[in-house]
């Protein structure tokens, strides 16, 4: 059976795999624009809400599994005839039991093509999440083109692409692929899958690259850190500014990620990477990002206990004057003050508030007005 048996009806609106397709040739290495949001059927999902999950969450599934079951029950059953049989079910975006079962359960080649045909030519969500499920258990390594395409609308699509490429052998490089150009909870479920590969060739991009500034992010700081393990790849580095950037931004992460992901509290290397980045990032020329970093990185010590960062007090007061020391340099202050603008919201933040407790020369406390 080809992937095009069962063509698709004449006029038929644009399918989501071609809608994401001509959004990636616009800027092939770049995320989508608002996760290629609104998605073609847009207007017919805002009218029709479909079922809600049920309440037994272990139930969820099960009504598309029995869709699929009565389906491969029809030997001459074409993937078009389903491509309208989940608009009054609750579809799962995640990997599902029920619906592997019911994948597993029937000819593996049918699913397959099953699969690939809702996917490449699904005009409806519901249906195309359904074939990305079954490609999710039972797809090839011929089958990663098209889950990298359409994860790329990540926000519907991301969990179950990460996790079909996370079961594929060699699935790494498609991972990092799709890793890098989706951001928000694509990017959550694509560095996490990376993570629970834990394999080195990911370790150069999960250092260097994996967090985009997203607030989501801190769902997985803590596990880059400890799978790439951060510890170490700073030990072994004199001055990879790619490296000790990332670094930092992933110690903000921790230290701010409380009920989201791995705290520096809870983090064991926490005291040595502070350490080792306080004195790596002095030895790097200013810029505005490095130096709202360091800013921020000392106001989480200085307004936190010690053991919040994983210090002790006396360690947490060293880290402190040695990142200050950095800051109070003349060419790091001229930096910050000439550093403000429109895109850099932790700058900005940094001059409204001018924390008394960072004591920072760029941003010194304002005057009391009328002598008050």
């Amino acid at each position: 059976m080809s992937e095009t048996t069962g063509t698709g009806r004449p006029g038929s609106p644009t399918t989501l795999f071609d809608h994401a397709l001509r959004l990636r040739q616009l800027a092939p290495e770049q995320p989508l624009p608002r996760d290629g949001e609104p998605y073609p059927d847009d207007a017919s999902h805002r009218l029709r809400r479909g079922p809600k999950a049920p309440e037994d969450w272990h139930s969820t599934g099960k009504d598309v599994a029995l869709v699929l079951a009565a389906h491969f029950a029809r030997p001459a059953a074409l993937p078009s005839e389903v491509a309208d049989a989940f608009h009054d079910v609750h579809v799962p975006i995640f990997q599902n039991t029920h619906i592997t079962a019911a994948a597993e359960r029937a000819d593996r080649e049918r699913v397959r093509q099953t699969g690939r045909w809702l996917v490449r030519h699904g005009t409806d969500r519901c249906a195309v999440t359904v074939g990305l499920a079954l490609l999710a258990a039972v797809g090839t390594a011929d089958d990663i083109p098209l889950i990298q395409t359409i994860g790329l609308l990540s926000n519907r699509f991301g969990p179950l692409a990460a996790h079909a490429l996370e079961r594929q052998p060699g699935g790494v490089e498609p991972l990092l692929w799709l890793a890098e150009r989706v951001t928000g909870w694509g990017r959550v479920y694509a560095v996490e899958a990376l993570c629970r590969l834990d394999a080195p060739e990911a370790r150069s991009w999960l250092l260097r690259r994996a967090c985009d500034g997203d607030y989501l992010n801190r769902y997985f700081a803590g596990k880059v850190a400890t799978v790439a393990k951060l510890h170490e790849a700073l030990a072994a580095s004199d001055t990879d500014s790619e490296l000790v950037d990332h670094a930092g931004e992933l110690l903000l992460l921790m230290g701010d990620c409380e009920q989201m992901g791995l705290t520096l509290a809870h983090y064991p290397h926490a005291g040595a990477v502070l350490k080792a980045h306080a004195r790596q990032v002095g030895s790097l020329p200013p810029t505005v990002e490095r130096y709202s970093t360091i800013a921020l990185l000392i106001q989480h010590l200085a307004t936190k206990p010690p053991e919040a960062s994983g210090c002790t007090a006396a360690q947490r007061d060293a880290l402190r004057a040695t990142y200050l020391k950095v800051l109070d340099r003349e060419e790091w202050t001229q930096t910050a003050r000439a550093g403000p603008t429109a895109n850099d919201s932790r700058m900005r933040w940094l001059a409204d508030h001018r924390a008394p407790e960072l004591k920072l020369r760029a941003f010194p406390d304002r005057e009391p007005e009328n002598g008050g």
